[in-house]
C-alpha cells in the first residue's frame, strides 16, 4: 500500500474510548494511517465503519502475549513496522486504600498498563529496530511520577513505565526513540470514576487531542529516554 511522503504508521492501543479514540479521528484527518486495538468489539466495528482503507482495527487484549503476537504479525505483513507506536491502553482501580482493593483489580491494573505494554513492545518494535527508526511513546501518568491516595495499584503501574520506558530507551539503536509521556489531566471516563463532577473542570479528550496529537508527531530521536509532558 502506497503513502505520502508526509503520512505515518500510527500503532495506537485503547482506541474504543477515551484519549485513544480521541487520537485516531485527530491523526486520521491529518492524513496519517492508524493502526488500532481495543477489547470492546462493538467498537472496534463502529471504528472500521467510520475508518475505511488505509486505517485497520482489530479485537486485541494487550494483556494476552498470544494475542498480541497474532496481531502484530498480521499488522507487518500488511503494513511494515509502525512509525509511531502509541501504549495508551489502561485501567484503573476504583479509588480504594491498597489493602481494599481486590486481587483481580490489582491484577487486571498490572496485567493491562504493564504487562501489556511489555507485550505490544516484544511484538512490534524488533521490526523497528530492523529498520532502525520510529518512536514508541509508553502512556505514563502524573500518578507515575507523583504519588496519590487510593490509587496505589495505577500509580505503581505507571512508576513501573517510566522506569520500563526509561530502561528501554538506553537499549535502542540510534535514530529511534522511547519516551514516558505524561498526557496531563484529562475529563475521561477514568477521571470521571476517580474525581467525580470535578473532572469536568478540565480539557475532553477531543480538545486534548488538539494539541496532544501535534506535539507527539514532532517527537523524535533526539528526545530518545525523556519524560515528556503534553503542554496542556
Amino acid at each position: 500500500m502506497s503513502k505520502s511522503a508526509n503520512s505515518r504508521v500510527v500503532l495506537i492501543t485503547g482506541v474504543t474510548k477515551g484519549l485513544g479514540e480521541a487520537m485516531t479521528a485527530k491523526f486520521a484527518s491529518l492524513g496519517h494511517r492508524v493502526i488500532g486495538c481495543g477489547r470492546r468489539a462493538e467498537s472496534i466495528e463502529l471504528l472500521r465503519g467510520r475508518y475505511t482503507t488505509p486505517h485497520r482495527f482489530d479485537v486485541v487484549d494487550v494483556s494476552s502475549d498470544s494475542d498480541v503476537s497474532r496481531w502484530a504479525k498480521s499488522v507487518i505483513s500488511e503494513f511494515g513496522p509502525p512509525d509511531l507506536l502509541l501504549n495508551n491502553a489502561a485501567v484503573i482501580n476504583a479509588n480504594a486504600a491498597l489493602w481494599d482493593v481486590p486481587v483481580e483489580e490489582f491484577d487486571a491494573v498490572i496485567d493491562v498498563n504493564i504487562k501489556g505494554t511489555a507485550n505490544v513492545v516484544r511484538h512490534f518494535v524488533p521490526a523497528m529496530i530492523e529498520r532502525r527508526c520510529g518512536v514508541i511513546v509508553n502512556f505514563s501518568s502524573g500518578w507515575g511520577r507523583s504519588p496519590s491516595k487510593d490509587v496505589a495499584p495505577y500509580c505503581a503501574s505507571k512508576w513501573a513505565i517510566e522506569g520500563l520506558t526509561q530502561s528501554m530507551a538506553q537499549e535502542l539503536p540510534e535514530g529511534m526513540a522511547a519516551i514516558p509521556l505524561d498526557p496531563g489531566i484529562i475529563c475521561t471516563e477514568m477521571l470521571r470514576r476517580c474525581f467525580g463532577s470535578s473532572a469536568s473542570r478540565y480539557p475532553d479528550p477531543i480538545q486534548w487531542s488538539e494539541v496532544a496529537v501535534p506535539y507527539l508527531l514532532q517527537i523524535s530521536a533526539k528526545d530518545n529516554g525523556e519524560p515528556l509532558s503534553v503542554p496542556i
